[in-house]
């Protein structure tokens, strides 16, 4: 399997063009039915709206869709799908929801809109990479987890879980091919006073 980039959840962003509003909605996407099951939701919430322009790009089945859904040929869904594209996001769904404000915004005009709302759902958006990842499983005392932390924090590693019983229990995200590598710093760094056991690789989701 190769890496990708998604979203993680749900974004969203507005853009008022001329008295008309335009509501950008991203979602975390698996299948085409997620898509279409998301696309029916937006429609359910906004029954006034003019258009409900979408497109989702899927890993399953290297499946790409969308739909200018009344708008002119190629001003809407093909501009909300570029910049899906453009970001190099899969398995995501976007769906832009206009609300015709009494004034015709022209071909170009109608591009920058789709555009630049779409754009502005992504930069809201938590933009995963998924990746072969390997998770340390770090078993601390209480003494020992202030400056592991600052440890962890200096070398930008991701802390996924922390759970605190008798002692510390850390889960840490490390790239595959950099985990046993780490697990021996640490050790050495604790004086070997913390269990650190590396689980096995799988696919991950790692912020960009």
């Amino acid at each position: 399997m190769e890496s990708y980039r998604t979203i993680q959840g749900d974004a969203q962003a507005e853009l008022v063009e001329k008295k008309s509003r335009f509501i950008a909605q991203l979602r975390h996407v698996e299948t085409e039915q997620d898509a279409l099951d998301f696309l029916a939701e937006v429609r359910s919430a906004h029954p006034k709206a003019r258009h409900n322009v979408y497109a989702y790009v899927l890993r399953e089945d290297n499946r790409v869709r969308y739909s200018d859904d009344g708008e002119p040929q190629k001003t809407a869904g093909l501009p909300t799908l570029s910049v899906l594209q453009h970001a190099q996001l899969t398995d995501v769904a976007c769906v832009v929801t206009r609300y015709f404000g009494g004034t015709l915004l022209g071909t170009g005009g109608l591009v920058r809109a789709y555009t630049q709302s779409t754009q502005d759902a992504v930069a809201a958006a938590q933009v995963v990479q998924f990746i072969p990842c390997r998770d340390l499983l770090v078993e601390l005392d209480y003494p020992q987890y202030d400056s592991v932390s600052n440890w962890l924090a200096q070398r930008n590693l991701q802390v996924v879980d922390a759970q605190f019983t008798s002692n510390v229990m850390v889960t840490v995200r490390a790239l595959s091919e950099q985990a046993d590598d780490l697990a021996a710093e640490l050790l050495d760094f604790t004086q070997g006073r913390a269990s650190i056991v590396v689980d096995d690789e799988a696919f991950r989701g790692v912020p960009v």
